[in-house]
């Protein structure tokens, strides 16, 4: 029987953690949706749709296929949520705009939505950044986007060639893609914290 590494270990622990995490962001993504009468797959279009946005750029947002984005669409109008306009540069694309009550909605799930989740119950503000760069970073490493290399010739966090790196200039909306000085010691909490029970 052979013994794993510890990089397999915590490849397979964070495997799990991931798992059991969003099998949690499922599940309050689900309560919400039942609680305010709005099916669980209207909530991203609600969250994304922040202005008039064509149906087709929906569709890309939210990684779906046009025919389902019409169902959407169809389903919060019915609702009194959205409706739909022509553009105003291309009559022939039809944009979705959320009505009033849509965007009262939106505002309530959103809240509720952030209010439950554990990176806002168990995370301090720069825990939170450092969690946002590092799912962000992660995003990139999957999407096929040259990765940050962490080698001995890598720039230093905070460095403006770190910032160049990481896409350009950071602004207040996005945090350094790593965590700062702080890092290494929430990184080591959470992986020498054992689970309670």
């Amino acid at each position: 029987m052979g013994t794993r590494s510890r990089a397999d270990q915590l490849d397979s622990e964070l495997v799990d953690a991931m798992g059991e995490l969003i099998v949690q962001l499922i599940a309050r993504g689900e309560q919400i949706a039942q609680r305010f009468g709005v099916p669980v797959f209207c909530l991203k279009a609600l969250h994304v749709l922040d202005s008039a946005m064509a149906m087709r750029d929906l569709g890309r947002q939210m990684h779906c296929d046009p025919s389902f984005v019409t169902a959407i669409a169809d389903m919060l109008e019915k609702r009194g949520l959205a409706r739909r306009e022509a553009s105003t540069a291309d009559r022939r694309i039809k944009n979705l705009v959320l009505t009033r009550e849509g965007v009262g909605l939106r505002g309530k799930l959103e809240r509720e939505f952030v209010a439950g989740m554990p990176w806002r119950n168990a995370l301090d503000e720069d825990e939170r950044a450092c969690l946002l760069g590092l799912i962000r970073k992660m995003i990139s490493a999957g999407s096929g986007a040259a990765p940050a290399a962490a080698s001995s010739t890598a720039p230093a966090a905070g460095s403006s060639a770190a910032s160049a790196a990481a896409g350009g200039a950071t602004s207040p909306a996005t945090p350094p893609t790593t965590g700062g000085e702080r890092a290494g010691e929430v990184s080591e909490t959470l992986i020498t914290a054992q689970p309670a029970g």
